[in-house]
């Protein structure tokens, strides 16, 4: 029995066979460009058919590398991945395989959903002994100097190695830049390029997997340290809610006991006893404590809380996610801090257990802005 792997490579070749036979007039550039397309086709089918959808925290930050050589090429992919807002990637080819790069992308989009991604694919040929200067081109470059210093009477003397790096200067033995045998040459190797994109891609895979792991273990001890916090006020504001009630009746009492209007002591009134209503009085208190009240702040904060731990067991796409609960969190934990002071003498106690609560959202969210 073929493997999917063996079979994906039969398909790519007879789609390549099948398309050179309809366009037999097309030019390296293109053939270039549909071999990437076919090659990555076939290898995201080989993909999806052995490998599972992943469900772990994967991290945005990232390097990998996948080597190959060819036919007397040597050709490597590098890829570079840190965190961004959106799927940011910036493609540099060697020359002659600029045709490549919208297959190339379209390898990466489908492999990865956030990240600015650095794609570098060198092409050089193997070995000393098949490098050689292309004379004609570096004395057409030589000349257009030598023109240029007589025309604007310049005296400096060109720069051997810059002339050696310009296009088409040096190239592999018997292949030089714009023939026929080079043309061939970038149509033979854009499939191998796609292969080690892919390959590439999945050794970045890993390693945002492998720090996504360690991001997921640093956010679920924050998530609990903020669940531990949370309880300890909890169980801190139940306990003085009754005690702040009874010291606002008795300061209530005290500031109504000071004018004479309040107990009836006005000439005229035909009564000594206070005319306060006990059970309005008992309104205003509840209603003063109400405002103090933290216990739904805290409510919505465990539950945040909760859900956030709930995404990072999940995995998969959860950066922005995770960004709106800790804007949520930041917001309870706000209004909580700015309804400490009616809580008298636990009020400190409370504030510092908001600040600490304050402080492990800001370490997380630094940790999920690195988050996919």
């Amino acid at each position: 029995m073929s493997t999917p792997s063996l079979n994906a490579g039969k398909r790519a070749d007879a789609e390549q066979s099948s398309t050179e036979k309809k366009l037999p007039g097309r030019t390296a550039p293109a053939a270039a460009a549909a071999l990437v397309k076919s090659a990555a086709t076939s290898a995201k089918s080989s993909a999806t058919s052995l490998k599972s959808p992943a469900t772990s925290v994967k991290s945005m930050t990232g390097y990998a590398e996948a080597h190959s050589d060819v036919d007397g090429f040597h050709l490597r992919v590098s890829l570079r991945s840190v965190n961004h807002r959106f799927l940011d990637l910036r493609v540099r080819l060697s020359e002659g395989f600029e045709a490549s790069e919208p297959a190339i992308r379209q390898v990466v989009r489908d492999r990865l959903r956030r990240g600015h991604i650095d794609i570098t694919v060198f092409v050089e040929p193997v070995g000393a002994s098949t490098i050689e200067v292309q004379h004609e081109t570096a004395a057409a470059y030589m000349r257009a100097v030598q023109e240029l210093r007589r025309e604007f009477g310049l005296t400096g003397e060109p720069d051997v190695l810059a002339l050696l790096r310009l296009p088409g200067v040096i190239a592999a033995r018997g292949r030089a830049a714009g023939t026929a045998k080079h043309e061939e040459d970038v149509a033979r190797l854009s499939r191998q390029v796609s292969a080690c994109v892919a390959e590439a891609l999945d050794r970045l895979e890993e390693m945002r997997e492998a720090e996504g792991r360690s991001l997921a273990s640093e956010m679920h001890s924050l998530v609990a340290a903020i669940g531990a916090q949370t309880a300890d006020l909890e169980s801190l504001t139940a306990r003085s809610r009754p005690a702040y009630a009874l010291r606002l009746r008795t300061k209530v009492e005290e500031l109504l006991a000071n004018f004479p209007e309040a107990r009836g002591d006005l000439p005229g009134n035909h009564f000594q006893e206070s005319f306060i209503d006990p059970s309005r009085l008992a309104q205003e208190a509840a209603l003063l404590a109400e405002r103090a009240d933290v216990s739904e702040e805290l409510a919505r904060l465990r539950s945040h809380a909760a859900q956030f731990g709930n995404l990072v067991d999940g995995g998969g796409e959860i950066g922005k996610k995770l960004d709106f609960l800790l804007q949520e969190m930041h917001r309870e934990a706000n209004t909580l801090l700015a309804k400490t002071p009616a809580l008298g003498e636990d009020a400190l106690t409370v504030t510092d257990l908001g600040l600490q609560i304050k402080a492990a959202i800001e370490k997380l969210r630094e940790q999920v802005q690195n988050v996919e």
